[in-house]
């Protein structure tokens, strides 16, 4: 029966016996992109970045896995998490996978772009390639309750879309604009990085797509999950490498919050680690 020597031990042996299997960092980009709750912060490069670095600098890397849940966000944290991605990807020549749980969408669709390969499951779904704005409108309400609302700006710009002021047309107009110049941005970044999109569909009208139709319009690459599609690329002996969040799950910010003279004061960071993988990958379901 051959003898199995552990990953962490495989540096005493000889060089020629220091074989290791294919390894693949596995990164979890999971919630709304931006800003999120006190119990669940959203993604946003400072809470990503960290975990991106470590996967990225793993040593024997074969390639980096992303595993993407979000329905989309803020334009520019998607942005600046997409960029964050490519620079590693082209500075460590690492090749990057996408893997699209239940959603990449608007925002989310953004970054699983950051991939030089997406894998959707047949019934994700993906696309929403698109700018919303959204609100409420007071004006008729505070009228009602004898509300006089007050604003007094510099610049006649300042209370724009002011929701307890009636909407005025020019702020809708200027609206428009900043939306379409952020749209002319996502599709480009879109026609970039998938090249084999069905040119005869509009695809960027914020609609959303099953995984096996986003197949068929060429915003997936193939159909599959993570576990299948990385041993069908490596071999059954591929080796994933969980980068568990640096968000982490309650139970490890708890264990963090705990103050002197409590029960989980002193905890080693090595067990808050060992907590918060172990949670990234019962997310995953691995």
């Amino acid at each position: 029966m051959p003898l199995t020597v552990p990953t962490w031990m495989r540096f005493l042996l000889p060089r020629r016996f220091r074989q290791t299997p294919p390894r693949v960092a596995v990164v979890r980009l999971s919630g709304v992109i931006g800003t999120g709750s006190p119990f669940r912060p959203g993604l946003s490069v400072s809470t990503v970045a960290p975990s991106l670095e470590r996967a990225f600098t793993m040593p024997g890397l074969s390639a980096v896995a992303l595993v993407v849940n979000s329905p989309g966000g803020s334009p520019v944290q998607s942005h600046l998490i997409y960029r964050r991605i490519r620079a590693l990807a082209a500075e460590k020549e690492i090749k990057v996978f996408a893997f699209v749980e239940d959603a990449a969408a608007s925002g989310g669709y953004m970054i699983a772009c950051a991939a030089d390969e997406i894998v959707a499951d047949p019934a994700s779904l993906v696309g929403s390639i698109g700018v919303v704005s959204a609100g409420f409108g007071f004006d008729r309400l505070i009228e009602r309750l004898g509300v006089e609302r007050r604003v007094h700006t510099q610049g006649e710009a300042k209370a724009m879309l002011d929701p307890f002021r009636p909407e005025n047309p020019q702020d809708v107009a200027r609206l428009k604009e900043i939306q379409a110049d952020v749209q002319t941005l996502f599709t480009g970044l879109v026609r970039e990085r998938r090249p084999k999109l069905d040119a005869s569909r509009d695809l960027f009208t914020g609609a959303v797509w099953t995984g096996r139709q986003a197949l068929d319009l060429g915003l997936v690459d193939e159909l599959g999950d993570l576990r299948g599609t990385l041993r069908a690329h490596y071999g059954d002996k591929v080796e994933l490498r969980l980068v568990a969040e640096t968000r982490g799950s309650w139970l490890a910010r708890l264990l963090r919050r705990a103050g002197p003279g409590q029960a989980a004061a002193g905890i080693p960071d090595a067990v808050i680690a060992a907590v918060e993988e172990r949670a990234a990958w019962a997310r995953l379901g691995l």
